[in-house]
């Protein structure tokens, strides 16, 4: 049991690990300068354990996401769980992952064109597929080959930084300078990773099934192992390639983190460093999109079982592959305040989750938290489009973390106490 919980742990760590998470790291890194400490720290919060209290959180419910989000109503429960896993999956998280795959794996080697991608999109969906289809096989193929293969680069690479590059003061720019360690845990919390752990909790749940560990007690043991395990392994790559955002000779600004891992692997490899970046986003992007695969196959065959998993597979990797040549820019238009629109909904599912086994279950406090939740994210989603929403600044700013982007924070919480007390005092709240 334990060797399997330890694989699935690392089965974890590479599905949490995509190319978005190579990206924020080396640019706090670089950014914070001086401040490197406090940034790093609150971007650790965010990015790693709020996706762990989401592991957790869908292994104390009793069928994963689907449990969690129908805490609100059953209608709203299902609407608001296929939103997040088609959002988080093959409308956006896949497409962009197998586009950055493309862009800095394949592009810099081979060269950027339509009919390249084309060719790149069919070969990464392929391999997809091959492993998607074979749950079982998951954690063998990706806990234990795909995971070490992406440490070992990771670890070429930082190795070779601390060899070669040297730490100079450096003052942190405006952003950090004032509240680092806040604008770390913003950064953070932009990863979306705690979104992605919703739908990762029932992959891990199956997989430990498959290895025959079907007690509940042994399973809400064996999740939290390897979500700890995966926690462990984020906390080091992360700040392994924040530091060498921090301490890379690199001129001007960057335009995001990749800009600094291709440098630093340029100036540490040489030519070769193409292929080192290379190496490292493919297996960023491919075991992500086979995680996200999986556990939206997973969830569909249960919330639908008309249809077969292998079914589903094929399905979401055809709408997949669309996307990833219909264009990633035209996506993000979409997609983008699609995301900002779910996120705080689902931080305070995770939250009262957590909350419940102390607290008892409260009808009105999931309804009350969550509906202030989704409010404030149809403001930020509008926010996120074109439409101008600075008419409404004067009647919202006053709020706590509202410049922070965080507006909704203390009010959702205020609104769940409301809806607890007023639970607690008609004798409502259930003891589980």
């Amino acid at each position: 049991m334990r060797k399997t919980i330890i694989f699935t742990g690392f089965m974890l760590f590479s599905l949490f690990f995509g190319a978005g998470n190579l990206i924020f790291p080396p640019s706090v890194g670089f950014f914070s300068g001086d401040a490197f400490t406090p940034a790093i720290l609150g971007f650790t919060i965010t990015a790693i354990l709020l996706p762990l209290a989401a592991v957790v959180a869908t292994i104390i419910s009793k069928d994963g996401l689907l449990s969690i989000t129908k805490q609100v109503g059953p209608v709203f429960g299902v609407l608001f769980a296929v939103l997040l896993y088609m959002s988080i999956g093959p409308f956006y998280a896949i497409p962009r992952a197998a586009n950055i795959g493309y862009k800095f794996g394949w592009a810099p080697i081979i060269g950027e064109n339509g009919i390249h991608l084309f060719i790149f999109s069919i070969i990464f969906f392929l391999a997809t597929y091959f492993v998607s289809i074979r749950p079982q096989k998951l954690v063998d193929i990706v806990g234990k080959l795909l995971t070490p293969a992406l440490l070992i680069t990771l670890t070429v690479l930082f190795i070779q930084a601390v060899r070669t590059f040297t730490y100079t003061s450096k003052p942190p720019s405006e952003s950090f300078s004032e509240h680092p360690f806040l604008v770390g845990f913003l950064e953070g919390y932009f990863t979306l990773d705690a979104i992605a752990a919703l739908a990762f909790g029932i992959v891990v749940i199956e997989s430990l099934k498959l290895a025959g560990i079907r007690e509940r007690g042994e399973l809400i043991k064996g999740t939290t192992m390897a979500g700890v395990i995966a926690a462990i392994g984020l906390g080091l790559v992360y700040l392994a390639i924040a530091w060498i955002g921090r301490v890379i000779p690199f001129e001007g600004t960057p335009g995001d983190g990749s800009d600094l891992l291709v440098t630093a692997s340029n100036l540490l490899f040489g030519t070769s460093g193409n292929y080192v970046f290379g190496i490292i986003v493919l297996l960023a992007c491919l075991t992500t999109v086979i995680g996200l695969i999986t556990a939206c196959s997973q969830f569909f065959v249960k919330l639908y079982p008309k249809f077969s998993y292998h079914t589903y597979v094929i399905v979401f990797i055809l709408i997949g592959f669309f996307f990833t040549n219909f264009g990633l820019e035209n996506l993000l238009n979409i997609a983008v305040p699609l995301l900002v629109f779910i996120y705080p909904a689902s931080i305070m599912l995770i939250t009262l989750t957590l909350l419940q086994p102390m607290l008892g279950y409260s009808r009105q406090m999931y309804r009350f938290s969550v509906t202030v939740a989704i409010l404030f994210g149809i403001y930020d989603a509008l926010g996120a489009t074109s439409i101008d929403m600075k008419w409404s600044e004067p009647f919202l700013s006053w709020i706590p973390l509202f410049d922070a982007g965080l507006a909704w924070l203390v009010p959702a919480f205020i609104a769940a106490l409301i809806g607890y007390m007023m639970d607690r005092l008609s004798n409502n709240v259930k003891t589980v």
